[in-house]
Parts: structure tokens; sequence; C-alpha cells
């Protein structure tokens, strides 16, 4: 185990972490992990998929292998991080050269592993031509609609045409909802989670610290991302991918549905609001989405859910939050606090535990 004294430093580190990323978010010119981890894939893939071909064991077996290189790769990628900025001493804090140089390295890593700031900017993005009051001009009002559709084809899956204001709405809420898992909770609960380890066990030995448990998260979701559809010969090739992100996801989603009532100021309500979020989620092909999208729709108060339409087919999602108004400006914008307030309980939450794990020194 490490000091309380480490311990302290290491919470601020991730603080600091989550406040970057709430503050620069992830600029489009900068160089991601996510971007690199997508090109393993890409490389990797091609080749797989040329030994397989179409045989469903041949690409289930590819994908497997695929997702195991590519998840170990990225964690062993920030577990070097890891040892470089911490100049491979044995506990924090860490007097030499390289170490101060190391930890903002290690700082900026920890927020790319986060996606709050760039979840926020992305909404607001297909909000600000749509939300301001209809306009008499029946051209301009059309006009703003469909650069809305744009900018939300950018982070939906979904057909975004002809979708009208209030679909466009309830696709940015459920979006909110939904990626507010898998963008920051997901991946900061891994990152909490090695945090402890380090505490508990210590910094040297090779324990996995905050950003290679983070890492191997983002890797695992952008597999699910990139390769999770049940289509074509990714209904084999995808497996392996999604069903991890399924598993490391689980428990954050399940956590969030417990703990965002105490956000919203709700404390009292916790089990009952979390156990109807499991309830309602229960309906959603995804084992977490819809778990995540109900524990927002209880905890904002309004309704998600409905008929969405993917290459042309229908697909009807169950309704949430069922009896609460639609979405609009005002329900999208309390999604989002909800989703700042939760990070910081998170955090806050994180302090006592680091330091109870420490050694008193």
């Amino acid at each position: 185990m490490i000091s309380v004294a480490a311990s302290l430093q290491l919470w601020l580190l991730l603080l600091l972490a989550g406040a970057l990323d709430r503050l620069v978010g992830d600029p489009i010119s900068w160089p991601h992990p996510v971007q690199a981890m997508g090109w393993a894939i890409q490389r990797l893939r091609a080749p797989g998929e040329r030994w397989a071909g179409d045989h469903p064991l041949r690409l289930r077996l590819v994908g497997m292998a695929l997702t195991a290189l590519v998840v170990s790769v990225s964690g062993l990628a920030g577990w070097s991080l890891e040892r470089l900025a911490l100049g491979s001493a044995p506990a924090l804090p860490m007097p030499s050269p390289l170490a101060w140089l190391g930890l903002p390295v290690l700082m900026v890593a920890l927020a790319s592993a986060l996606a709050a700031g760039s979840l926020e900017t992305a909404v607001r993005a297909v909000l600000a031509p749509i939300s301001a009051p209809p306009c008499p001009e029946a051209d301009e009002e059309e006009a703003g609609l469909e650069a809305g559709r744009r900018q939300l084809a950018l982070i939906v899956g979904r057909d975004v045409q002809g979708l009208s204001r209030e679909e466009v709405m309830r696709g940015v809420a459920e979006t909110a909802a939904e990626n507010a898992v898998d963008g920051l909770f997901g991946p900061l609960f891994w990152m909490l989670t090695g945090a402890g380890l380090w505490s508990a066990l210590g910094v040297a030995d090779g324990v996995p610290g905050p950003l290679s448990l983070a890492w191997m998260y983002k890797a695992a979701s952008t597999l699910d991302s990139m390769l999770g559809y049940r289509r074509g010969r990714l209904r084999w090739l995808g497996t392996a991918g999604a069903r991890l992100d399924d598993l490391l996801t689980w428990l954050p989603a399940r956590l969030v549905a417990f703990s965002l009532p105490a956000a919203a100021g709700r404390v009292g309500e916790s089990l009952r609001l979390g156990r109807e979020a499991l309830r309602q989620g229960r309906a959603d092909p995804s084992p977490n989405a819809g778990v995540s999208m109900a524990a927002f729709a209880l905890a904002a108060g309004v309704q998600l859910g409905g008929v969405n339409h993917y290459g042309g087919v229908a697909r009807a999602k169950p309704i949430l939050g069922r009896g609460y108004p639609s979405a609009d400006p005002a329900a999208i914008a309390r999604i989002l606090r909800l989703t700042a307030r939760l990070e910081a309980l998170w955090l806050a939450l994180t302090l006592p535990l680091l330091l109870s794990l420490s050694q008193v020194q």
C-alpha cells in the first residue's frame, strides 16, 4: 500500500484529469488514443477476414484474437506510460525529475479516457440550431432543423432524415443518457478501480493503475462501436468485443442507476429509483444502454424511447420514464447537469476510500 499523502496526491491527479476533460474535451486536431485503437482494429481486421471468409467459427476466433490483442496492448501501453510517468518509483510522491515531468503527461492521458467534455460539446452542437423558439420564417426554421439533424447524425446510429424537432430532441437526450455511461462513467469506474489497487497494493510490482485499466475499457468500447453489429460477418466477428464491453460496463451502469438519484437530490429514493431503472431497462436489447437511459429518464423526469429507424428498418425501443414530458432543451440540460454532479459525487466518495486503503505514515 502507499501512504495517505500519496493517496491524496493520486486523487488530486484524477480530479485534475476530470477537470481537464471538461475544460478541453477532445480537440479534433489533437491525436487521441481511441484513434490508435481504431487504426489497429481496422488493420488487423482485414487479414483476419481474408483468412476466415464467411465461416462463423473462424470469424469468432478472429474476433476473439483481435479483442485479446487490442485490449491487452492498450492496457500495456497505459501501464508503460504509468511506469514512465512515475519514474519507476515504489510509491508516490516521486521526487525524480522524470516523475515531475511525467505526472502532467499522465494527467493528460487520463483525461483522454474520459468523454464528458466532448459529449457535452456534441450535444450542444445539435441543440444550438434547433433550440431557439420557432421562427416565423418557415425556411429559416427548417434550415436550423436540418443543421441539427446533420449534427445528430455525427453521434447516433439511427437514420436522421426527416426527423421532426421533437424526434431530434429525443435523439439528443437518449445519446446524452446512454453515452454518459459508455463515455464517462464506464472508464471513470475502471480508472478509480486502478487508483484503489494502487492505494491498497502499492505502485510497485507491476500493479495496473488507473490509466491501464481505463485504456483497456476504452479498447473494448471501441471494438464494440466498430464491430459490435448484428449484420453480415460482424454477427460473429464482433461478438467477443461486444460481450467484453457489456461485461466491463455492467457494474458501472448499475452503479449509475443507484447513485444518480443522489446527484438529483433524491437520496432517499436511490434504492427505489435504481430498482425501477433496472426493471425498465431490462426490455432494451442492450444489457446496459437501457439501464443507463432509464436511470436518466427517471432522475431527469423525461420520457425516452420509441421507434427509431436504422438503415430504413423500424425498431421499437422500450418507453422509459413513461408519463414524463417529452425531451426538450430543459430536460437535456438537466441530463447534462446530472452527469456533471454524479461525476463530482463519484470523485468525492473516492477520496475517503483511497485514504482508507492507504497506509498511515
